[in-house]
């Protein structure tokens, strides 16, 4: 907890005075002027409602003089009650400005600390448990400022104003009394909130643990339905939100004996007081009015005391919500720029690996000293089995690892001297799995450059063989393509993400499997696609299918990491070797589906007619 406490000095205090930001600077000075305003006249309220019931209690005549200066008090009353409040909404509305930015830049740094994190990271992680720890992080936040800035502070100066007047006008006695209710209040509801931690904590871990599973059963909805498994979901889930019932169960339960303590301290405090001013009245050392001026102001300060120890609940439980929060914050960036890095220069688009080695974990290496040049405007293709390291090679190039040996360089500069973002401007990819946002086809494409125009887009789009497609549609390229884009076709979000790769129009193209999720049928009439986005680029091709490679410059055969074989596709072939096997192997698959396929279509004809 000393970490977190260190964590959230250094977070919000930053924001909540920031640098170069005057205007929030003034909101919050205001808003401390507005806060002492606000407390300073409520301190008055009881004592001009003291002076009419003395007024009263006199036992004179109410003449008409007497009745005026009563309700010259009345009205004073009223108008401070007034001011009160009107100053506290005040430094409420000047300051929900500073809050309010301070919970956005630290969700936003947040959210940017995230997409700074390595793909290691992010392979690794649980969408719906994240989404959870940010969700109740950012809500922490705003529990903590809301009750830090609005209540605790706004409390502890009316405590110390309410007992500075009760000492100065009924004496030590009455303020002793006082801060040793307060102090018991404090103390207690430290130390019972303390040991509540625990629950609301495995309440957290149950929590997240429960929306994992419910967000990774409905991501994997059709794989749920075609093994009848929703009993089997429904198990799992319901084991985890029990779970979660017994820890809110306990958690409520002992927020009960936090109640009943803290009620009780405060009774006594009253009574104690209370019984002070009656022996007061009796010796007539007080008036009548002193009696209700000493109840009024206890009931005054009860009241956001008894609000003090939710306030302070609601921070402590802030504080664990962003306790998982913070941790996301001091992952390291695995992958980081060197001070001062340059951008890269990619003008030719020339791609060198010289003996590269990459292992994602050390005991086993993926890329043993893997050599090989792309020239500028060449194709050159990876193929090999699964497992060989192909995919790889393109993550290296994007630089979501660091290799452990040996260089990658663009036009001659090593990747790592250069920033991540230039270098991946100059790179586009047509991936295997085409993930699509949940938004237009529109929107999808020009993610590839998100300035551009509707009609470089259409180009984009007509170059990728999308529009037929887009014509058929009654939205055209304002159609919604889903979760993930589950509803297009494999082969249509494959060239979504040609012609969002050709918007971007880089130097240096990379087709990672493009092609090996779809059928063959499919696959011929993503080819032509696929040149017009290679035209005139450095390509990279790595390959499961070697059919869409035999007009490569040259192709790399990998194999356990390592190449095995290169050339050209003829070239391979008569060398009879480990390609020449696998070209093979492939082309009897392929006759044998055209075969069946054929005999599909004969049978579905016979039908016909």
């Amino acid at each position: 907890m000393t970490t977190l406490r260190k964590s959230l000095a250094s977070l919000l205090i930053p924001r909540l005075w920031p640098t170069g930001r005057p205007d929030l600077r003034r909101r919050v000075v205001i808003a401390f002027v507005f806060l002492l305003l606000a407390k300073l006249v409520n301190v008055t309220v009881p004592y001009f409602f003291k002076q009419a019931l003395d007024l009263l209690d006199q036992g004179i005549a109410l003449d008409q003089l007497v009745i005026g200066a009563v309700l010259g008090l009345v009205l004073a009353y009223g108008i401070a009650r007034m001011l009160a409040q009107g100053f506290g909404e005040l430094r409420d509305a000047v300051f929900a400005k500073v809050a309010q930015a301070a919970i956005r830049n630290l969700a936003l740094e947040t959210f940017n600390h995230l997409h700074a994190l390595s793909l290691r990271f992010h392979l690794e992680r649980q969408t719906g448990g994240l989404s959870r720890v940010i969700e109740r992080g950012t809500k922490g936040i705003q529990f903590v400022l809301q009750f830090m800035t609005f209540n605790i502070v706004p409390t502890l100066v009316e405590i110390a104003l309410v007992g500075g007047v009760l000492w100065w006008m009924y004496g030590w006695t009455f303020a002793v009394i006082t801060v040793a209710t307060i102090g018991g209040y404090i103390l207690y509801t430290l130390a019972i909130t303390e040991w509540r931690t625990k629950y609301r904590r495995q309440m957290n871990d149950e929590d997240t643990r429960a929306n994992t599973r419910a967000i990774d059963s409905l991501l994997n909805y059709e794989t749920v339905k075609y093994f009848t498994n929703e009993a089997h979901e429904a198990d799992r889930y319901d084991d985890a939100m029990m779970r979660y019932e017994r820890a809110a169960v306990k958690s409520q339960t002992t927020l009960a004996y936090l109640n009943l303590g803290q009620g009780a301290i405060i009774a006594v405090g009253l009574i104690a007081v209370m019984s002070l001013a009656v022996l007061g009245v009796r010796d007539k050392t007080m008036t009548l009015g002193d009696l209700v001026v000493v109840n009024a102001y206890l009931i005054q300060l009860y009241l956001p005391l008894n609000f003090l120890g939710f306030a302070y609940r609601e921070i402590k439980q802030g504080l664990i919500d962003m306790e998982a929060m913070f941790k996301l914050l001091d992952v390291p960036q695995e992958i980081q720029d060197k001070p001062g890095a340059p951008a890269l220069a990619c003008e030719r688009g020339e791609v060198e690996f010289s003996d590269v080695r990459f292992a994602y974990d050390p005991r086993r290496e993926i890329l043993s000293g893997v050599s090989f040049r792309i020239a500028p405007g060449a194709k050159v293709a990876v193929v090999g089995a699964s497992g060989a390291g192909k995919s790889t090679l393109s993550r290296l190039l994007y630089r979501f690892y660091d290799i452990q040996g040996g260089r990658i360089t663009i036009d001659g500069q090593d990747i790592r001297d250069v920033t991540q973002l230039s270098l991946r401007q100059c790179i586009g990819i047509v991936p295997q799995d085409t993930v699509l946002f949940n938004d237009t086809i529109l929107y999808n494409i020009r993610y590839g450059r998100v300035g551009a125009s509707d009609a470089d887009v259409a180009e984009a789009a007509r170059l990728a063989q999308l529009d037929h497609l887009i014509s058929r549609l009654p939205d055209g390229m304002a159609t919604m393509v889903g979760e993930r884009g589950l509803k297009l076709s494999g082969g249509e979000k494959q060239r979504v993400a040609i012609a969002r790769a050709l918007l971007k129009n880089p130097k240096i193209m990379v087709f990672d499997e493009a092609t090996s999720a779809l059928d063959t049928h499919t696959e011929r009439e993503i080819q032509a696609a696929l040149a017009a986005a290679a035209e005139g680029c450095t390509t990279l091709v790595i390959a499961h299918r070697l059919s869409t490679v035999v007009d490569a410059d040259e192709i790399i055969v990998l194999e356990e990491g390592r190449i095995a074989e290169r050339g050209r596709h003829h070239a391979l072939l008569a060398q009879g070797g480990l390609y020449a096997a696998l070209w093979q192997k492939q082309q009897q698959a392929r006759e044998a589906e055209e075969k069946v396929t054929g005999e599909t279509v004969a049978v579905l004809s016979a039908a016909g007619d």
